[in-house]
């Protein structure tokens, strides 16, 4: 029998300044696949149901292929690469970066780069409970329901700076880096210092990922990708290939014949009732 389930949902409302959307996702009998994880601008939690995640390459190739039960991944510039033989279940987060200390007790910086074990980040205990109610859940609105409610336990205090947090709101939308240290009254030195030491990446890494993952939700078969780079800023059909070998290590032709469908399967829902919030 052959499963093929793929499911989005945003967190409550009171999560939404950490954390951009669930993903659930359980395959069975599908045939083996290689998904690429690209950069983009949210860190990625991944808590498998039952088969580990395999990692075939991380964005730090000083990293060794692995597998593991639960996985954060912090912002990156190159891709990750996943494995998988034709079974694979799990719960994928994407967290904000200025929401990384309010749920995980440390800045995105500190994960910049890297995929490390959940468990090192959140205690064994605490994962280990996560994905055990997970699993015995009936259903993707019942798990993303308790996804809620553990984070929500975990929120603390967030002690990012307000300029920081108006400079990554202007940058991610494409306001020059210069124009941004102006508005917060800092140099572009120091904006830029202050900034990676919260968030992992510079202003203008930040801008690039961010550019760059608008352009990628942009492609499908059959998208003119000369207008896709236009409609998103870049010069020229040649300046978004470029891009998208240096962030992805392949063409976006390339990538939308590997990867469409696995996107296909993806259905976005609302936000969760008001009796989770």
């Amino acid at each position: 029998m052959v499963v093929d389930e793929y499911v989005q949902a945003r967190p409550a409302a009171a999560l939404g300044a950490y954390v951009e959307s669930y993903s659930g996702y359980r395959q069975r009998g599908v045939a083996p696949m290689r998904h690429l994880g690209l950069p983009s601008p949210y860190l990625t939690m991944i808590l498998t149901l039952d088969e580990p995640l395999v990692m075939a390459a991380h964005p730090d190739p000083g990293q060794r292929p692995g597998s593991y039960d639960a996985l954060v991944g912090g912002l990156h510039l190159t891709p990750a690469v996943i494995v998988h033989d034709g079974r694979q279940s799990g719960v994928q987060v994407a967290l904000r970066p200025l929401g990384c200390r309010a749920l995980l007790g440390v800045p995105a910086a500190e994960l910049a780069g890297l995929d490390v074990d959940a468990a090192a980040v959140l205690g064994e205990a605490a994962v280990a409970g996560i994905r055990e109610r997970l699993c015995s859940a009936p259903d993707w609105p019942s798990r993303f329901a308790l996804l809620d409610d553990a984070f929500r336990a975990r929120l603390a205090e967030n002690p990012v700076r307000p300029e920081i947090t108006y400079a990554y709101q202007r940058i991610v939308r494409g306001t020059p880096v210069r124009n941004v240290a102006a508005e917060v009254g800092w140099s572009d030195r120091h904006l830029t210092n202050r900034f990676r030491a919260e968030v992992g990446l510079r202003p203008k890494e930040t801008a690039r990922v961010a550019r760059f993952d608008r352009a990628r939700r942009a492609l499908h078969p059959g998208a003119l990708i000369a207008e896709v780079a236009a409609a998103h800023g870049y010069a020229d059909q040649s300046h978004l290939v470029r891009e998208f070998r240096a962030l992805a290590g392949c063409t976006p032709s390339e990538w939308i014949a590997d990867q469409f469908d696995f996107i296909q399967a993806v259905r976005l829902q609302p936000a969760h009732d008001g009796a989770h919030d």
